[in-house]
Order: C-alpha cells, then structure tokens, then sequence
C-alpha cells in the first residue's frame, strides 16, 4: 500500500464534456472536404489489405477501407474515423482529470482546452496513423492511473489490453510500456511489480502483440529499418523542432498545464503515486530526440498531462473574473491552433496567405486532382507504358482520381512491394523528385512539365518535373530495386 489517500473523485461532468464533443465534431465535419485528401489518406487507400507493411502495421490501412465500404469512397468517409478518435479523446481525458479529484470546472477546462488544441484538431481533421494515438494513449494511461491510485490491479488488465491492440497501428506504443516500467521502478510505486496483475496486463500486451511481432520477426525486422530511414532524413530539424512543439501541439496557453502536472506529482501529497509519469514523459522525450524520427511523438503522453493540470488550474480560478480570463484563454489558443492545423480558408486565399508554410498539413491537401491531370496528359499524350510515382501520395492520387491510365507505380515504402513496371514497358512517365535519381536508368529522359496546383500553395508537389524517360537501361526486375527508398 502507499500510505496515501487518493484524491476524491467528483462526478463525470458529463455536460460539459457532451457540449465540447459537439463543438469539436460540428467543426471537423464542417471542414471535411477541405481541401481534399492528405497524402496519407490516398496511401491508406491504395494499400491492399495485409498483415503488415515494411512502414506501418495495418490497423489504419483496414479502417480506411472498412470506412470506404461503409460510406463510399471519398475524403469524408476516411475523415469519419479521424472524427470519431478526436471526439473519443475528450470524454477519456476528462476522466483523467477526474481521477486526481477534478471536479466539473476542471474537467471543462480540460475537454474545451482540448478540444482546441493542434494534436485534436489535426488529427481529428486527417486520417494519420496517429489519430488512433488521440485515443490510445489516455486510455492506457488512464487505467495506469486507475491501477495506481485506486491501488486495483484488474486496471493493469485494461491497460495492457489497450497497449497490445494499439500494436496493430503503431508499435510506437512500446516506448510508453517502457516509460511506465522505467517509471515504477524509479519512482514507485514499486509494489506492482510483487504483483500478479502487473504481469497479467504484461501477458494481455505480450498476446494481442505476438501478429505483429511474428510479421516483424519474418519479414526481417522492417520497422527498424523504416525508424533508420526516418531518422537519416528526419533527425536533425526533429532534434530542433521536438522543442518548440512541446508547446505548440497543445498551444501555448495550454503549455503551463503539463508542466504544473509534473510539478505537482511531487509538491501535492495525494498526487505522489503518480510520480512515475514524470520518468514516462522524460523517456517519451528522449526517444524522440534519440531517434530523431517524428517530432510529435511526444503529444500522447502531452495531452494526459494537459488534462492532469487542469485540476490544480481549476481549483486557482474559483472567481468569476479568473474564469473569465481562463475561457477567453482557451478561446485564443483554440484559434491559434486551428490556424496551424485546419483549412480555414478558401483555398486561393490560402495560396496568397503563406499559411502553407507553417500549415503544411493542409497544404498537403491542395491540387491532387490537377496534378493528376497534369501527369494524365502526358501519359496519354506520349503514349507511355507505365507511370512511375515518387512517394505514395502521386502514386494513390492517380489510383484515385485517374482514368484510362497504364499502370501507376513507385518504390516508395510499401507501394515498392506491389511491384515494378510490366517487363514489355519501354516509355514511362517518370514524376517527383526521384528523377535525379534515376534518370540515368534509361536511355533518355525529357523534362515536358512540372506539377502546379494552379492556386499558389507552394506544398511539397508543386513545381516536381513529370519526365518522359524511354529504353531503361536493363530489365525491370533488376531495376526495380534502385527505385526502392523508405522515408
């Protein structure tokens, strides 16, 4: 036992919680169509059905599709699932803070605060891998929590079943395991690892996990292979970036929050059990910086910490004019954040902004169909045998949106897997950036356009060559592993 008394737990406040739902889910349905899909969203799309990817498990891949066979095939039936995660977010983290005795006051602050953050907005707007994270990480936390401070160790039970069925989306989700593991041992409580439970919820990970440890073991380990690629391309703006998005996923006003939380696991005697979620931050952080791989891998354990400090942040603000000041508050930093993360403007007006330079979401999201277009009258035009896309964004965008084509493909991640050019092509369109690359590959190789989104948002597509390359150099089969990369 700790010796200390868990703090009161106050009712759900349940209204509140309902009415920030409803606001966040009429905000994300009104701009689903905007602008149209991220690239991600047309590489979920494209994906074929299977155990596993070279860069992803396939959790998001299945529920993109699950989403298009129950609501057709378009934007919004993806962004659903995104929806639904953000809207699921809120009503765990609430409990979170109910758990260390936030009231209704303290819950609202959390689920409005939230509600309005770039980490909800974002990926509650674009179906991201991570946007399953929104709901997974408070969940495990939430029964760590539980299991500490109610000191029951069937919480374990859950946890474990969140954190091994999360293995199917991410196997970022081990990081946490190591997090808290480190954390009891450091800070205590160190009792649970005398306890049976502890190791029940370890077997629960250990069981929903062996898939996809058994894809891992028999394709050669690949998601070590895609974090090396990350990091070589990654690591250093990560390392720099990590830091200011520390506070710019939750915003600025909500910042203060996580760090009162980690203070007051040590100041405030009921909330000593809890010390342990200071070493998980600390290893979230380091993992981060180490492998260099994505700077917001720490909004997971983020958000938990934002609806943890809203409890002491509700008790200082009991007067009226102190309530006032937090609404206008989260107000402001709702509307900063949804600058960031959300297309708010008309699209040409998003061109001329320079928003795109710091909303590169949305700018992810501009001028797949006209670049398709673009690439299908050259195609047509010179007659080509095949396409050959640079990353998986070209290549399911033409899967999507294009008609009468020869066959799309790339040696982007897990689109190389599906295959090369057919054995007999001769001339193929060649797009992106991986010309350079490859161009000496073939006999010849002709620049005939460059891809324009024709409303001025500079996003990582516009201005990429589309090339007509004929005679490569050998068979297909022994080239097509030189078009191979992982990033």
């Amino acid at each position: 036992m700790t010796g200390v008394v868990a703090p009161p737990r106050a009712r759900v406040a349940w209204a509140q919680v309902g009415a920030a739902v409803l606001a966040l889910v009429v905000v994300l349905v009104l701009l689903m169509p905007q602008y149209g899909y991220h690239r991600d969203e047309l590489y979920f799309r494209m994906l074929p059905p299977a155990w596993g990817y070279v860069d992803q498990p396939p959790l998001t891949p299945l529920l993109a599709h699950a989403a298009i066979a129950l609501f057709g095939d378009s934007v919004i039936a993806l962004r659903i699932v995104a929806l639904l995660c953000a809207a699921g977010s809120l009503p765990l983290l609430a409990l979170v803070t109910r758990e260390v005795g936030g009231g209704r006051a303290a819950q609202s602050i959390t689920v409005w605060g939230m509600a309005g953050t770039t980490m909800t907005l974002l990926f509650g707007h674009v179906l991201f891998t991570a946007s399953l994270d929104l709901v997974v990480w408070p969940a495990a936390l939430l029964f760590v929590i539980r299991a500490v401070l109610r000191e029951d160790g069937r919480w374990w039970l859950a946890a474990g079943a969140v954190v091994g069925a999360s293995s199917f989306n991410k196997l970022l989700v081990v990081v946490l395991l190591v997090g808290v593991a480190a954390g009891l041992a450091i800070c205590g409580p160190r009792r649970w690892f005398r306890s049976g439970w502890l190791y029940a919820g370890v077997a629960v990970v250990a069981a929903l996990a062996l898939p996809s440890i058994v894809y891992q073991a028999t394709h050669g380990w690949p998601q070590l292979a895609m974090g090396a690629a990350l990091s070589a391309d990654n690591a250093g703006e990560v390392r720099v970036m990590m830091w200011p998005f520390l506070v710019l996923l939750v915003g600025p006003v909500l910042a203060p929050f996580w760090a009162l939380a980690l203070v007051r696991v040590f100041r405030h005697a009921p909330w000593h059990p809890l010390r342990f979620l200071t070493v998980v931050f600390a290893v979230v952080v380091a993992f981060v910086f180490a492998a260099g791989t994505q700077f917001y891998y720490t909004f997971g354990v983020l958000g938990v910490l934002v609806a943890l400090g809203a409890a002491p942040v509700a008790t200082w603000a009991r007067t009226r004019g102190r309530r006032v000041a937090i609404g206008v508050l989260l107000a402001v930093n709702a509307l900063g954040c949804a600058i960031t993360s959300l297309p708010l403007l008309p699209v040409t007006w998003f061109g001329a902004s320079g928003l795109a330079a710091i909303n590169s979401a949305s700018a992810d999201q501009v001028g797949w169909e006209t670049y398709v277009e673009q690439i299908s009258d050259v195609a047509l035009s010179h007659d080509a045998d095949a396409i050959i896309a640079s990353n998986y964004g070209e290549a399911g965008a033409l899967d999507r949106f294009g008609e009468g084509l020869p066959p799309v493909v790339s040696g982007h991640n897990a689109l190389w897997d599906l295959g090369p050019p057919p054995e007999t092509a001769r001339t193929v369109v060649v797009v992106g950036g991986q010309l350079d690359r490859v161009a000496d590959l073939f006999a010849s190789c002709e620049v005939v356009a460059r891809l324009d989104d024709g409303v001025g948002v500079d996003n990582e597509e516009h201005g990429e060559p589309i090339a007509v390359c004929t005679d490569p150099t050998g068979p297909w089969s022994q080239l097509w592993p030189l078009f191979r990369h992982l990033d």
